[in-house]
């Protein structure tokens, strides 16, 4: 399969509005790697593409579940590798643009086929959390998976409700699981990262965005959500970055102020998440500003785009 374009980096590197000067260029679709932007009504908080970009290029993954339901790394690779068939079916150009990193290294690496989130295994482990406390289940996993153990943090709820599932659900361990055949690509990624040389200016336009969707809306959207849904904190949805916090303020945990300061905070907590896996990537080529002129000058680049 031929070669797909990866556009990533840190929050508000400039990741889209390079892809869209990119779009103004070459015949290509969009191919979006956001674990919140697949949730539908979910716009400002997730800085989803609006109508006008939408016109300008084709997307893919966007509303594509409800904030109720999970959505995993490998439902995000078996998506992705049907929607790169598709597009290079058409004769344009796949270009990957996210932030997602994990779904990035899943769709690169492979991952295991996994059983699908079960609502009911998951409420009894969130149960048995509030229960017997969070410590208490990742003793759990510790006697039935010690691998796992290890990788996995008791302060990780998430990941660890997730080992503990797959287990129940099959009878075999997260670790094993693993160990077995991976979903691989089918195409040959070439990876571009922005990478932002000043922190202090990527902080300010974090800062700058928060309240943007802050005055775009993003209170009155949280509440909307949970007069539509029938939402909890715990799910991942409602995790993401922006969302906890505001959901915080609306549950009278926060004020206005300090919701807008965690939020902030949250984000750059983000970016040098981010950073951490770009290092850890070897094969990304990196840019320091969303520079459609130094995008280009990438021999890599330049050749998956001769065809388009």
């Amino acid at each position: 399969m031929p070669d797909a374009l990866v556009i990533t980096g840190p929050t508000a590197s400039g990741k889209s509005a390079l892809a869209y000067a990119l779009a103004d260029r070459f015949d290509l679709e969009v191919i979006t790697v956001d674990s919140a932007q697949v949730y539908t009504d979910m716009d400002i908080g997730t800085a989803k593409p609006n109508a006008a970009q939408r016109a300008l290029v084709p997307h893919h993954l966007l509303d594509i579940r409800a904030p109720t339901e999970p959505y995993t790394a490998f439902d995000f690779c078996q998506d992705a590798r049907h929607a790169i068939a598709a597009v290079q079916a058409s004769g344009r150009v796949p270009v990957l643009v996210g932030g997602t990193m994990l779904y990035l290294k899943a769709l690169r690496d492979g991952i295991a086929n996994l059983p699908e989130a079960n609502p009911v295994v998951r409420l009894e482990i969130l149960e048995a959390a509030q229960a017997k406390g969070w410590p208490w289940l990742h003793e759990e996993l510790r006697r039935i998976d010690p691998q796992a153990a290890l990788r996995i943090k008791p302060t990780d709820r998430q990941r660890l409700q997730r080992a503990l599932e797959v287990e129940r659900l099959t009878g075999q361990t997260l670790t094993a699981l693993q160990a077995q055949g991976q979903l691989g690509i089918g195409a040959n990624l070439t990876e571009v990262a922005i990478m932002p040389e000043s922190r202090a200016q990527l902080h300010h336009k974090i800062e700058v965005r928060f309240d943007e969707m802050l005055n775009q809306g993003l209170v009155t959207e949280v509440e909307r959500l949970r007069e539509k849904y029938e939402l909890h904190d715990a799910l991942p949805a409602m995790k993401a970055v922006g969302y906890r916090q505001v959901w915080q303020f609306l549950e009278g945990d926060l004020g206005f102020d300090e919701m807008r300061e965690k939020g902030i905070i949250a984000t750059r907590q983000l970016a040098k998440r981010q950073f951490t896996w770009l290092r850890s990537f070897g094969t990304v080529k990196k840019i320091s500003m969303p520079s459609l002129d130094a995008l280009l000058k990438i021999e890599a680049v330049a050749n998956i785009l001769i065809k388009a």
